[in-house]
């Protein structure tokens, strides 16, 4: 059994501001590279809580079951939407790139040993407002955190 794809770059989300690490992580993949991301139920979303999911409850109305838009709760569906976002994914380049991207709740057991990077310039850390995990998030908007 083979443990990874040596290409690949394994990002541990765990303490990264959500929008911060999505930027830096789309332009890593526009720029060719493999990029799985682990622990996205850790990375943190800046601002108050309770004004967060007041507007994501109201935008999970919006729609119609079955036609769209689709609206994720789960935590890596929540990344993986974010960094979509600012990809140009309606261009070939933009879905080449969200291709290249994995995102996991947890570390998968065929990356449990593998080197895992940072994103330095998105540590929570450096908040000094209120901040809240993704996975808080979406408990809170309906995932039943399995």
């Amino acid at each position: 059994m083979q443990t990874k794809n040596i290409e690949e770059t394994v990002i541990n989300a765990e303490g990264l501001i959500l929008g911060r690490m999505a930027s830096a992580i789309a332009k890593r993949l526009l720029k060719g590279e493999k990029i799985a991301v682990v622990n996205a139920e850790k990375a943190v979303i800046s601002g108050k809580k309770k004004s967060k999911i007041a507007e994501a409850k109201e935008f999970l109305e919006v729609g119609y079951p079955g036609k769209g838009p689709i609206h994720y709760k789960r935590p890596d569906r929540i990344l993986r939407r974010t960094v979509r976002g600012m990809l140009p994914y309606k261009q070939p380049k933009g879905k080449q790139a969200y291709k290249r991207l994995k995102v996991f709740i947890g570390i998968p057991d065929e990356l449990k040993g593998a080197k895992m990077e940072t994103i330095e310039e998105a540590q929570a850390k450096k908040l000094t407002c209120s901040y809240f995990t993704v996975g808080e998030f979406a408990k809170e908007i309906g995932w039943s955190g399995e």
